[in-house]
Parts: structure tokens; C-alpha cells; sequence
């Protein structure tokens, strides 16, 4: 993984001291909120409900045994004893004190972590397919080119107050494990004919209260020009982008309405431009991030063959790993949904318990996945039960990965000032009745996303089954939408019809897994069959 360097440490120590003199400043009546305000937010710090809230970034989801340890000390030190892990491969913090955060700050930069542009209207984390480097369907691991975009946009004083926030993934297999095309910029790395790798630059997807997909609008960008290209798409958008109207803000919006001809011309000129400005970092600083992520040494001849006599051991192997490029490896996903359990939350003993699995297990190395979960990407198979066995005593052995019950949630009304409903609850209730029925193991492969709000933080409309909270006047309701898939089947769910209060949603959810049930055919998910049969046979079982 990547290395500070001493131009890294120095621009990170600078921000924090920066940051410490405007929260002084906040404390002792000098700055309003409203002067402080995009000022916190560049650090990453939201003022939420009942208390501030701070975003740490994770680049692209990669971190190691020190970074989570230290992330575990902030929840014990500054927090209530736990983080929760979010959609864009980051922690929050939903309990800190303002007289706090500086001192949070400086802790990260101990450990090459920061929280700057988590927030504001500017580049994102960028964020990647959490396999990266373990996946054998890849054609490269992506992980270099994200933290080459990384470095582009951090500071990038002509992207620092964009019309709204921006979001960039890079990929590099046919399988989207990133929701790449849900992005403000997806990239995919391909490989052409010829055997040249490239980039495939999709733009203008996004979710919110207007979901759009994004469309491909260059197959192939030579490497070389990767950052030139991003900077076009930019550029154009910070030219055209509404300023006027935060609804349409969004560059999905500006792309529908050019047109993605028009868009891409306008791309294509600027980046003709941009390419007589050589603004293109040289391809030594790629290979010299290419550097650090070298594939660790794995062993040679290490064994390939997994004692299944243990069944809880034995279901866990099957649901929770997924196929390493090398044979007597896989990568392990811990997941952070116990059933009744808040979706994305660990304890901070559970961090460290994680960091030091992550040591012992797989070369000190831990991935955020975006679904909420965290992934060892490089286990030996002959490590797996003592892995297990070590996430059983925890609580983090639930075998629950893109089941029912492995349910991405946002914090919702609990936490968020943006909410209009809570999601915590219905996550919870929905676990707890499939895990109930023992219908998990029947239902398969079905992604289920609940959000709080039209925000969509909990990427309702890419749900297989996806919760939306609303108000109706005053009252918590829950629309409930199908059909939705943030994978390289990419699709947008659909709203079925009238909401349902709390316990109705959970009925619901369970109405359509049993439509699903009685009409798929064999080796159907919930999603091909939806795709087979349509709405109208789950409008009538929920609706008569």
C-alpha cells in the first residue's frame, strides 16, 4: 500500500495546525458557524444531530494493522467505543466534541490517514473494488491509478469548490464490485487487441433523488493521459456545472442535458488543449506508486484443499470467500452484520481484533469493502479455520455475504440531520426475521439497500430490494423499490407503490421474497427473476 512521503506527512501536518487554530478560533466566538462551517467541512467534520460527526478517509478502502489500531484508539479515546464503515470505503465518528477534533486529526497524521475532502464540493475519496490485487478476473490491479488520481485531486486548487461534491472509481475487471457506473467518473482499466492497457471512462452516474447511469464516453484512454482526460471531464463540468440550483448541481445533470455527444465533444476539445499544457504527471511518478503495490510474497506450494467437516466452518468458507488469483489463497470478508447489528459498525475491540488478524493472516493488509464490510485480501486457505474461528468469538463470523441479511444502511434519522427516516431499525428487524425463518440460505444471492432519505446514501435504487424513508406528514414511511443493481448488470430499482410503516416494510420485503420463491427458475437470482417476470406479480401480492 502507499507510503507518505515527506511532502505527503509535511502537507497533512500543515492542515492539521490550520484546522487546530479555526476550531480555537470557533470555540472562542471568533468565527460564526456560518464562516466555520466550510472550514470544518474541508477537514471533513459535519455538524449532525446530536453531536459533530468526522469522516476519515480510506483511500480506494486499503489500510493496514497500524492505520485500523489507530482508527480503534480514536473510537476509544474521542468516540463511544466504535466507528461505522460507510459506502465509500471511509469510517465516521458520530460522537465528537469540536474541542476534540484537532487533536483526532493529528492522531490520523501519526498514522498517514487524514479526513480532508470527505466532504464539500470537491474530488472524494476514490474509491476501488475492494479484490483489488487478490481478484484473478482482474487485468491489473486498479490501486496505483486510484492513488495517482488521488494525488491529482488532493488540493487541486481548481476543483476545491466544484457546483457539488464528486465522485470517482476505479475498476479493472469485467465485474463491477464498485458500483463504477453509479459515479460522478467511473473508470474501468481495459486491455485492447493489442494487449495495451487503457481507460474506460464512464460519467455522469450518480444516485440521489435523480439516479442516473453513466454513460460510456471514451472506451479506451491511453494510460498515459489517464489524469489529462479526468481533468478534461472536470473541466468542462466546473465550466457548465448549475451553481444556481444544488438539485442540479450534479454533473449527471449536466450530461443528460448536453447530451453525452455533447458532453464528450466538449471533453474531447478541452482535453486536446490540456495535452499541449503537459499537465500529465510523467509515467516515473506511476511506476513509482506502482511500487508499493507490489503482490506480497505469496508461498509457493502452500495447500489448496479445505477441511470441511466442521458445517458452520464449512457454510462460512462458502459464503464469505471469494476465489484468489493464486490457488491456495482466498480472500476473506469479515462481516460487519450480525443479525439484529447496525450495518457498518465495529467496536473498537473488534478493530483490533481485525488489525491483528489482518497481521497474522494476510500480509497486514485490510480492505474496506463499500457494501460495509471489511476483507482480508489474501488468506492462506490453510489459515481459514483458525481465521474463523478467531471471528466466531468476536462476533464477526456472521456467513451472511450478498445475502438478505448483508444489508447496506445508511446511519438515517438516528444520526443524520438530513434524514427523514431511521434505517438502522429496519435493517435490524429485516435480519432478524429472515434469520428467523431460515430463509437466507433458500433466497440466495439478494442485495437489499435501505436509505433515510433521497440522498440515497444507502444506494437504495441499486438495491435487488431497495428501502426509501420518507415523511408523510410527520410519520416515518417506507417506500419499497425492485429491480435495482449497482454491478456490471448495472440497473435502477423501481418504486412498487404506496409506502408501508415500519413493521409493514419488513412484511413487504418478506411478501416479495416468497413471489420470488414460488416463480424463479432454477438458478435464478431474485434479480433475473424480477428482470423475467416484471413488476405486476409482486404489485399483486403486496398491494391485492
Amino acid at each position: 500500500m502507499y507510503k507518505y512521503d515527506s511532502y505527503d506527512q509535511a502537507m497533512v501536518d500543515a492542515r492539521v495546525e490550520e484546522f487546530r487554530d479555526q476550531a480555537r478560533r470557533r470555540l472562542e466566538g471568533k468565527l460564526t458557524e456560518d464562516q466555520f462551517k466550510p472550514l470544518r467541512l474541508m477537514n471533513g467534520l459535519y455538524l449532525q444531530l446530536h453531536a459533530y460527526m468526522l469522516r476519515v478517509a480510506i483511500p480506494y478502502g486499503t489500510l493496514d494493522s497500524r492505520q485500523m489500531h489507530a482508527l480503534a484508539d480514536i473510537a476509544d479515546r474521542y468516540d463511544r467505543g466504535y466507528g461505522h464503515f460507510t459506502t465509500r470505503q471511509n469510517i465516521q465518528y458520530n460522537w465528537i466534541r469540536l474541542e476534540d477534533a484537532a487533536d483526532i486529526l493529528a492522531d490520523l497524521a501519526k498514522v498517514e490517514m487524514h479526513a480532508i475532502q470527505t466532504s464539500g464540493n470537491c474530488i472524494r475519496n476514490i474509491s476501488s473494488d475492494h479484490f483489488a490485487g487478490a481478484a484473478a478476473d482482474e487485468v491489473a490491479d486498479p490501486r496505483p491509478y486510484a492513488e495517482l488520481l488521488r494525488q491529482w485531486s488532493s488540493f487541486h486548487p481548481e476543483f476545491s469548490y466544484l457546483p457539488r461534491k464528486f465522485k470517482i472509481a476505479v475498476i479493472a475487471s469485467e465485474t463491477d464490485r464498485a458500483a463504477m457506473r453509479l459515479h460522478d467518473i467511473g473508470i474501468q482499466i481495459v486491455q485492447n487487441d493489442a494487449g495495451e492497457l487503457g481507460a474506460a471512462f464512464y460519467v455522469g452516474g450518480g444516485m440521489g433523488r435523480t439516479p442516473m447511469i453513466a454513460p460510456c464516453i471514451n472506451p479506451f484512454v491511453p494510460l498515459d493521459r489517464l489524469v489529462t482526460y479526468a481533468e478534461a471531464c472536470l473541466r468542462v463540468y466546473n465550466r457548465h456545472g448549475r451553481r444556481d440550483n444544488k438539485y442540479k448541481a450534479r454533473i449527471k445533470i449536466l450530461v443528460h442535458e448536453l447530451g453525452a455527444e455533447e458532453y464528450t465533444r466538449q471533453v474531447e476539445a478541452e482535453f486536446a488543449h490540456l495535452l499541449e499544457q503537459g499537465v500529465e504527471p510523467p509515467l516515473a511518478e506511476l511506476e513509482r506508486i506502482r511500487g508499493y503495490f507490489e503482490d506480497p510474497l505469496f508461498e509457493t506450494g502452500a495447500p489448496e484443499a479445505i477441511d470441511r467437516s466442521d458445517p458452520d466452518f464449512a457454510l462460512w468458507v462458502d459464503r464469505n470467500t471469494v476465489p484468489h488469483k493464486e490457488a491456495a489463497y482466498v480472500a476473506a470478508v469479515i462481516s460487519l452484520k450480525p443479525v439484529g447489528g447496525i450495518p457498518g459498525d465495529a467496536t473498537a475491540e473488534q478493530m483490533r481484533l481485525m488489525a491483528d488478524l489482518a497481521k497474522d493472516y494476510s500480509f497486514d493488509e485490510l480492505r474496506v469493502m463499500h457494501t460495509q464490510n471489511i476483507v482480508l485480501p489474501h488468506v492462506r486457505k490453510a489459515d481459514l479455520h483458525a481465521l474463523w474461528t478467531a471471528l466466531e468469538e468476536a462476533g464477526l463470523g456472521s456467513p451472511n455475504l450478498d445475502t438478505v441479511e448483508d444489508i447496506i444502511a445508511c446511519p438515517g434519522l438516528d444520526y443524520c440531520s438530513l434524514a427523514n427516516a431511521r434505517s438502522i431499525p429496519i435493517a435490524q428487524k429485516i435480519s432478524e426475521r429472515f434469520s428467523a425463518t431460515g430463509k437466507t440460505a433458500t433466497l440466495g444471492q439478494l442485495k437489499l439497500k435501505i436509505s433515510g432519505c433521497i440522498n440515497a446514501c444507502g444506494h437504495h435504487h441499486a438495491g435487488h430490494i431497495g428501502i426509501l424513508g420518507v415523511d408523510r406528514k410527520g410519520v416515518e414511511n417506507y417506500q419499497l423499490l425492485l429491480g435495482g443493481s449497482e454491478a456490471e448488470d448495472v440497473s435502477l430499482a423501481k418504486i412498487t407503490g404506496p409506502g408501508f410503516d415500519e413493521n409493514g416494510i419488513v412484511d413487504a420485503v418478506e411478501t416479495v421474497t416468497t413471489v420470488y420463491e414460488r416463480e424463479r427458475h432454477d438458478g435464478e437470482r431474485f434479480l433475473d427473476t424480477y428482470r423475467r417476470i416484471g413488476m405486476n406479480p409482486f404489485k399483486e401480492a403486496l398491494y391485492g
